[in-house]
């Protein structure tokens, strides 16, 4: 597997000292990384996005660091006010950007919340056909462009190794897959080995990523903690100082034949650096 990170795991990094997608690519080329994912784009001032994602490529090109992939928000039940046709016209622009870009897998969301926010008759199932006939309507122009398209599991609604699944092979195009975070599955109380190995067979690409966890009879722990669906808390960490069983998830990716990118991605309260590091040396000692 070839090591990529992703460049909201920089997040911290960007909004306390300035920097930009063009500048984190040197950095990850110099902790180790084969390649960086970028998720949406801040587009400086006086840029298109496509203009932006053209400079991205030369940065990259020039520093030797290839671009993994391109991760969007997207929600085909609430977004773009509810019009499913404009959010599906919406995420194809950004199938355009990708293309600038020079990757070849764009992540787009499927949803992270219930119709017109409200609850109703709006269960997985319910809302199957729609989510199902969005995603095989933005992979099949993306398809068109050589790119691949998948969803992740989060958002909470669509997070679930058998919703994920079922999405899937609902829509039933080679071209639609699943970007499979294997700590996620935390964020629904999900054991990640058996949901990775549920959707293992359908992963276009995988996020390594580790969670602290607190059992949520203990009460809230403090700052950095989420809640999860079931009540219990989790915070990011760096990749192996948590729960997440990364070395198993592994294993179970490659007796299924995955040979792409690992991403690292980091949301926790420690120090970046250390974190990029350590999940950098992490990854190379166990996952490649």
């Amino acid at each position: 597997m070839k090591t990529s990170v992703s460049s909201y795991s920089f997040a911290s990094m960007m909004m306390k000292y300035g920097d930009t997608h063009l500048t984190i690519i040197e950095k990850a080329k110099n902790i180790g990384f084969d390649a960086i994912e970028f998720t949406d784009l801040d587009v400086p001032e006086g840029q298109t996005e496509l203009e932006y994602a053209k400079a991205i490529k030369a940065e990259a090109q020039r520093v030797g660091l290839e671009i993994s992939g391109y991760s969007i928000s997207a929600d085909l039940l609430s977004g773009s006010g509810g019009d499913l046709d404009k959010e599906i016209e919406r995420i194809k622009a950004k199938i355009d950007v990708a293309e600038a870009l020079g990757t070849k897998l764009v992540r787009h969301d499927a949803t992270f919340s219930f119709l017109n926010n409200k609850r109703g008759y709006n269960g997985f199932v319910n809302v199957l056909d729609r989510l199902a006939y969005g995603c095989r309507e933005i992979t099949q122009y993306a398809k068109s462009k050589g790119i691949r398209t998948a969803v992740e599991n989060h958002g909470f609604f669509c997070q679930d190794s058998d919703r994920i699944e079922l999405l899937v092979n609902t829509v039933a195009d080679e071209n639609f897959g699943i970007q499979l975070d294997m700590g996620n599955f935390l964020c629904v109380d999900e054991n990640p080995a058996t949901a990775v190995g549920r959707c293992a067979p359908y992963a276009f690409n995988l996020h390594a990523k580790d969670f602290i966890f607190k059992n949520g009879e203990e009460g809230y722990p403090g700052a950095g903690f989420m809640q999860t669906r079931g009540g219990n808390f989790i915070r990011g960490t760096v990749l192996g100082h948590g729960i997440v069983p990364i070395k198993q998830c592994i294993s179970i990716m490659k007796s299924n034949g995955y040979d792409g990118y690992i991403t690292l991605e980091f949301e926790g309260v420690e120090d970046l650096n250390f974190a990029l590091q350590q999940g950098f040396v992490y990854m190379k000692t166990h996952c490649c």
